[in-house]
């Protein structure tokens, strides 16, 4: 009997053992738990999404479809680790939240402006609206009455309308279009220095070119990059250009690229710290400086001969490109300029300047409530596409630089009378546009 009750005693044991095992130990593996965060990468086998405290993780998926720039409440078995490139754990569902953008013009860097632009938005007709839009390659004659027809949000100036002239035919030149145009213009020109200087590589108006951004930098560190910045912006003022696109502040490190000669030629770090000495010397000045080109260039070759494919991963250029944009951003820049490279860890479909997730990642994860301008329409990435203006307008641009402004104007006008473009999505765009010019001092309250 005793061992019959020992046998007895020993399978219940066994059994209170594994019930407790399994409740204590397997049933705590299946415990459901929760990641809230945003995707920003969607693919057929995996989807990568970084958490509310921009931990990023890449999770295998079989039967879900995530879209990229989701907010997302993922609920999961397992255990997830930082430290490995695929999280070894079961996605049992998830919930996708609305979208909270943070690019409403109420706040931000404009925020004080936006009373009198909403002002000067109800008094324009949508002609108006759609002028401003544009940032318009300067054309070759009649300058003046193009603009006073069309009513554009600027002109782009390059070297051609610089050359051969003196201080003061530049002058004139401007103050014609200026005293032409209903609403004050964005006066824009590339001087980077170094291989593009659209004013200084006249001798007229600058005895010596700029110098590149490296060669200021190996001369004289910071410093000499801030007082540069200074003594452009106060040539630039005294000819009546406004706008500066630039600073160049993709990263790269290698002679062989593409962007080398444009860029600092230093290292993620360093760069960050010319972004936000180059903002912050422009400060206080008449000339707002444009971050180019987002979400960072890489080792890309040039847009302006064909479409360019940058297949680095979203964590390479999360750690090593954006950091120079959001530390410029944090200085108080105005503008940041999007490039044509197709990313295609971020959007595979379109170029960065079509793409949503691309602007959606400047705005909502790089808080920039300031104006977006797309690279030239007319590059050679671009320039084929169908419907590039209208999708560049839907993507979250606010300023486009277009040379066929004829054609750009017509695209928008036909998208308005299909319902394919909401005059809400103009109204957004130009509201911005105006309170920055407001912010500039190019408009100001009661303006007629």
């Amino acid at each position: 009997m005793k061992k019959e009750m020992w046998i007895g005693l020993s399978l219940v044991l066994v059994l209170i053992i594994g019930t407790i095992t399994y409740f204590c130990i397997g049933n705590k593996k299946e415990t459901l738990k929760q990641v809230n965060g945003r995707v920003l990468m969607a693919k057929d086998d995996y989807v990568v999404v970084k958490d509310d405290n921009d931990v990023v993780y890449k999770f295998k998926l079989e039967d879900f479809i995530f879209e990229i720039g989701d907010d997302v409440v993922i609920n999961y078995t397992g255990l997830l680790d930082s430290n490995k490139d695929v999280q070894d754990i079961e996605i049992k569902d998830y919930v996708r939240s609305s979208k909270k953008t943070k690019i409403a013009t109420e706040d931000g860097i404009f925020k004080d402006y936006y009373k009198f632009a909403e002002k000067r938005l109800d008094t324009m007709s949508l002609d108006e609206k759609i002028g401003q839009l544009f940032l318009v390659r300067f054309p070759d004659k009649d300058a003046a009455n193009i603009v006073k027809t069309n009513g554009f949000g600027g002109y782009v100036l390059f070297g051609r309308d610089f050359q051969g002239k003196t201080k003061n035919e530049v002058i004139s030149m401007i103050k014609e279009v200026q005293s032409a145009s209903k609403i004050p213009l964005l006066i824009a020109v590339d001087e980077e220095g170094g291989s593009v200087v659209r004013v200084s590589s006249n001798k007229n108006l600058r005895d010596t070119p700029f110098l590149s951004p490296s060669e200021l930098y190996q001369d004289g560190g910071l410093s000499r990059i801030k007082d540069d910045t200074v003594e452009k912006s106060l040539l630039l003022a005294s000819l009546g250009i406004n706008v500066n696109l630039a600073p160049v502040v993709d990263v790269s490190t290698n002679p062989a690229d593409y962007m080398y000669s444009r860029s600092l030629g230093e290292d993620t770090d360093t760069t960050s710290k010319y972004a936000a000495s180059v903002i912050e010397a422009s400060k206080g000045g008449t000339v707002s400086y444009t971050l180019k080109h987002f979400p960072g260039y890489g080792n890309n070759p040039d847009t302006h001969t064909g479409s360019v494919t940058d297949s680095r991963t979203y964590e390479s250029i999360l750690k090593n490109d954006i950091p120079p944009f959001q530390a410029g951003i944090d200085a108080g820049a105005e503008a940041v300029l999007v490039s044509h490279n197709t990313v295609t860890n971020i959007d595979s479909s379109n170029p960065a300047s079509l793409s949503i997730p691309i602007h959606n990642i400047l705005r909502e994860d790089l808080d920039f409530t300031g104006v977006i301008i797309t690279d030239d329409l007319s590059m050679g990435a671009t320039k084929d596409i169908d419907d590039k203006i209208v999708k560049a307008l839907l993507a979250g641009n606010d300023l486009l630089i277009v040379t066929d402004y004829e054609e750009a104007i017509k695209e928008v006008k036909d998208a308005v009378n299909s319902n394919r473009l909401s005059e809400d999505v103009i109204n957004d765009r130009v509201k911005r546009i105006l309170a920055w010019k407001y912010y500039k001092g190019l408009l100001y309250e009661n303006q007629k």
